[in-house]
């Protein structure tokens, strides 16, 4: 799914609808991996400006939203021809966002939303692997060392490998939960802070330049989750 998204958003964007390459990464990163997280863990290693930023959270916003109302509804239809079990794969693979995954699967069993949740938490992970990959790409593309080589330290996004560390560390439990509870409370307004400068930096005009490619974009992308997710767990999961 990741890859896929990432590939195909990016030869669309670029080729078809002759976006910048920054938004149509920002917009597919958005779509593939884990919603407005993965855009704003992109934007550094893509080089994007605000307004690019801007576009791709806020076609996270409509489609991840419209996916949550809108899986219910197709479920409730009986057009999901799969197990509760492979319908929890299905939304955690396909829904952009952890909260909009927790959201459209809370009309399944139990298990079945513990299976969408892993699943959707499965992708997040991939957003360090995507970084490394994309950070490397687009160095070896806008940035070359004297022998004419993308240089591999320079290109690797050093806060990725940070994320990735303290996640392991968390994993093993060695800070009381109070600590960590006063963690996530500094994490969340660090983040607010982190949309406010966004939103400080961007300019409506230059949003408009972009906009409509970008929603166009994101809207093939959520088809393709859609529709190429629900086969590909019919194949892989029934």
């Amino acid at each position: 799914v990741v890859t896929t998204i990432l590939t195909v958003g990016y030869l669309i964007g670029t080729k078809v609808l002759k976006m910048d390459s920054e938004t149509a990464l920002l917009t597919s990163a958005g779509s593939g991996i884990c919603g407005a997280a993965a855009v704003l863990a992109m934007e550094p290693v893509t080089k994007a400006q605000g307004h690019q930023t801007s576009v791709a959270v806020a076609t996270v916003v409509v489609f991840g939203t419209l996916s949550m109302f809108l899986y219910p509804i197709l479920d409730g239809m009986h057009l999901f021809q799969l197990s509760n079990e492979a319908k929890g794969l299905y939304f955690g693979a396909t829904i952009h966002e952890v909260a909009q995954v927790v959201g459209a699967s809370s009309i399944l069993p139990t298990e079945a939303q513990d299976y969408a949740v892993i699943e959707k938490m499965t992708r997040v992970l991939m957003i360090v692997p995507a970084i490394l990959v994309v950070g490397w790409l687009v160095s070896r593309k806008k940035s070359t060392d004297q022998t004419g080589k993308a240089s591999l330290v320079s290109s690797i996004p050093w806060f990725a490998v940070a994320f990735l560390a303290v996640a392991a560390f968390n994993s093993l439990n060695l800070l009381p939960k109070e600590i960590v509870s006063s963690i996530h409370q500094i994490d969340t307004f660090l983040l607010t802070m982190a949309m406010v400068a966004l939103g400080m930096e961007t300019q409506v005009s230059k949003m408009k330049q972009v906009g409509g490619s970008a929603f166009i974009l994101a809207g093939i992308l959520f088809f393709i989750l859609l529709v190429g997710g629900y086969f590909l767990v019919r194949l892989l999961a029934v």
